[in-house]
């Protein structure tokens, strides 16, 4: 007998949720398959079995959470007794009031991007086995961003035909569901414990048409941990720095000429030349411990990339060993995959700095708060349109405000200092970037 064990799937969990069991007792598993999605504070990811034989139990049930170690399932070597599929607990098809994920329509707008129509996940494979011979009422193949939804809007996927292949269920037909009016799970609030006291003021009422309370999703209940904890115990410094970007998006226009179709943005340059900064001043590219100071030799930097519960922040790996178009590549590939619920947890972890980009949205300047265990992160602003002297004439210009939050236990003012200025260079002058 082996026990699978919840794994660790990213450097900031703690424990998981069972989103979804691809496998069910009595099935038999190869190594390589596809077992169980799992929901940590960041994303579903998918379980691959590492041994051969047959699921002989389950033990943490679909919506149920399990700390990392716990056991999950138990897997029998091949050719033993199988167990009675009805023994074991069954799956769920409606979801965890307790679990249920927040969708408040007020955040429609950074919505994940559609859902592509092939979708080949690895699971594509396991889906038609689970099929046959599965008990009674289990539900049809899903990707995990279509169950993730049918739990935020309360959805039985068993009542569902997927449009997606060999009769999978997608997004589109979850957002279908809703539009047609599929039984929603009711008062998800009142099913939630009362945080506190104070909690009443805020629940739905049905005499206030203008207050509406969602329980908080494991997403956003990790962030906040994280974020506060973060605040909380590393002591941030700010350092603002207006950069001229006039040379910045003359390069970049010429760059986007020279690769058309490729493209590449303003934050790809502004990653490249931060993962330039950092390998010319290796001691912002650290992280704190209680013991050490950890140099790290190699530059991993993070994007923030807005998704429907928040924000996650996808690694680009030794970004100042890769052309600006290769980071652009990389950095939309890992959007893609953000917005979808699909990054690893390779994908996620390991960062050594990261940027965060709210030009899009005009603003103009803003601090970010640090991502542990990095000791910095920059945040970028839009870039507006001002008036600049230029040989004593008052001539249009662009202008770009970038904010270094630094962890003072890891750097000093003076270091942190040296490296925003040898940025914001690189920045102005974007042929060092790619000398």
């Amino acid at each position: 007998m082996t026990e699978i064990l919840m794994p660790r799937l990213s450097d900031t969990m703690e424990e998981g949720v069972i989103s979804s069991w691809q496998k069910q007792p009595g099935d038999e598993v190869a190594v390589g398959d596809v077992i169980v999605d799992i929901e940590t504070d960041k994303a579903v990811m998918e379980y691959e079995a590492y041994e051969a034989g047959v699921l002989e139990k389950i033990l943490v049930a679909e919506g149920e959470t399990a700390a990392i170690g716990a056991p999950i399932a138990v897997i029998a070597p091949a050719g033993g007794a199988r167990p009675e599929p009805a023994a074991e607990p069954a799956a769920e098809p409606e979801p965890a009031p307790a679990e249920a994920k927040q969708a408040p329509a007020a955040e429609a707008a950074p919505a994940p991007a559609p859902e592509e129509a092939p979708e080949p996940a690895p699971v594509a494979t396991a889906a038609p086995a689970r099929a046959v011979g599965r008990p009674s009422g289990s539900r049809p193949p899903s990707s995990p961003l279509a169950r993730r939804l049918a739990r935020d809007h309360g959805i039985d996927l068993a009542t569902l035909t997927g449009s997606g292949p060999g009769g999978r269920i997608v997004r589109a037909d979850i957002e279908a569901a809703v539009r047609a009016g599929a039984p929603a799970a009711s008062a998800p609030a009142a099913a939630a414990p009362a945080p506190a006291p104070a909690a009443p003021a805020v629940q739905d009422r049905a005499d206030d048409p203008d207050v509406e309370a969602v329980p908080l999703n494991r997403f956003r209940k990790v962030a906040a941990r994280r974020l506060t904890e973060s605040k909380r115990e590393a002591p941030h410094f700010y350092l603002n720095r207006e950069v001229d970007a006039e040379a910045l998006l003359a390069f970049r226009a010429t760059l986007n000429e020279a690769l058309a179709p490729a493209k590449v943005s303003v934050n790809d340059l502004v990653v490249k030349a931060v993962a330039t900064a950092l390998r010319e001043h290796p001691a912002v590219n650290v992280s704190y411990t209680e013991e050490n100071l950890l140099f790290h030799k190699r530059v991993h930097v993070g994007v923030a990339v807005a998704v429907e519960d928040g924000l996650v922040v996808p690694i680009v790996r030794d970004a100042d060993r890769k052309s600006v178009s290769e980071i652009g590549r990389e950095t939309r590939e890992l959007a893609g995959k953000a917005r979808d619920g699909k990054l690893s947890a390779r994908e996620m972890s390991g960062g050594t700095f990261s940027v965060s980009n709210l030009g899009m949205f005009g603003v103009d300047s803003f601090s970010a708060v640090i991502n542990p265990p990095e000791a910095a992160i920059l945040a970028v602003g839009a870039v507006r349109d001002e008036p600049a002297v230029r040989d004593g004439q008052v001539v249009p210009g662009k202008r770009m405000a970038v904010t270094l939050s630094v962890d003072h236990r890891a750097t000093d003012g003076a270091t942190a200092a040296r490296f925003l200025a040898r940025l914001a260079e690189l920045l102005q002058n974007p042929l060092l970037i790619v000398a």
